[in-house]
């Protein structure tokens, strides 16, 4: 008989949600990032975790590739990002294959069921808070559209009542079309769909902060109306975002890319699409 019972690794984990796109190249990693800035920024706790096996970049875009993962006597420990008990902001840590590569060069050439085997293990042995200090949010940034890791994820968080998916699209057809299919995936498996983030929607100039649409703007936006689908927000370009990311220190509080994030044009952009998701007050895991 199936075991109808949440990973023992998630009961400490008051809300899950997962980033997806039917489609590669959108920036989900970069949204998931930002989405994990604005949440620490407003005082949560969160934990980040990294499936996308062929492509784990976010050790890179926290600045955190030369840490490791330590063994507790629980399970796996999560490399903390972010942890100043003189800040007003949460804790932040994260756990990715790309800490268990060795060099980041490496490829991963794995078939499917070695894939299901690590993202099941990811979800079961991994330590998130504990119960003095529970996570406020876990973030599951997911590899593009509907295979064998997101089959696997299904399964794992079939009892494990999560929040449901922020779905990313660039404001081009051919983005959107591939979102749709991961929208009926995430009817298929009974994930809510929080809402749709047009990420790449325009381009922040450096110089004089002018928006421009270079990809055309407004296809995110169009696709939630006709899937009756809340539109979360349009993000854009911008290129001193990126800068933040090649240049942090995060053994410099000060040069931490959650402390640079501070000076970002994106910082209020991202904090209005997460206020969204938020203020939906979805019940607590932990209740």
């Amino acid at each position: 008989m199936e075991l109808q019972e949440a990973p023992n690794s998630l009961k400490n984990v008051r809300h899950i949600i997962l980033i997806l796109s039917g489609k590669g190249g959108v920036g989900k990693s970069s949204v998931t990032t930002q989405t994990a800035l604005s949440l620490v920024n407003q005082g949560f706790n969160v934990g980040v975790l990294d499936i996308d096996l062929t492509g784990p970049s976010l050790p890179r875009m926290f600045g955190v590739e030369s840490k490791q993962v330590h063994q507790s006597t629980l399970g796996w420990v999560p490399v903390s990002v972010y942890n100043d008990p003189a800040s007003p902001r949460g804790n932040l840590s994260l756990m990715s294959l790309g800490f268990l590569l060795g060099n980041r060069n490496n490829s991963v050439v794995w078939r499917g069921p070695k894939k299901t085997a690590m993202i099941r293990q990811f979800l079961k042995d991994v330590v998130w808070g504990t119960d003095d200090i529970p996570l406020d949010y876990l973030l599951i940034d997911t590899p593009p559209g509907t295979s064998d890791e997101h089959i696997a994820i299904a399964e794992e968080l079939r009892w494990a009542q999560p929040d449901g998916a922020m779905i990313v699209t660039t404001p081009q057809q051919v983005s959107t079309a591939d979102v749709r299919k991961e929208i009926n995936f995430c009817k298929k498996v009974g994930f809510n769909v929080l809402g749709i983030v047009e990420n790449m929607s325009g381009f922040i100039c450096p110089h004089c902060s002018e928006c421009t649409d270079i990809f055309s703007s407004g296809g995110g936006k169009l696709l939630s109306e006709q899937l009756d689908i809340e539109f979360l927000g349009n993000v854009p370009i911008d290129p001193t975002f990126v800068e933040m990311v090649e240049t942090q220190n995060n053994d410099v509080n000060e040069k931490k890319l959650v402390s640079l994030y501070d000076k970002s044009e994106l910082k209020p952009i991202m904090a209005e699409i997460v206020a969204k998701v938020v203020n939906k007050n979805l019940p607590s895991r932990l209740q």
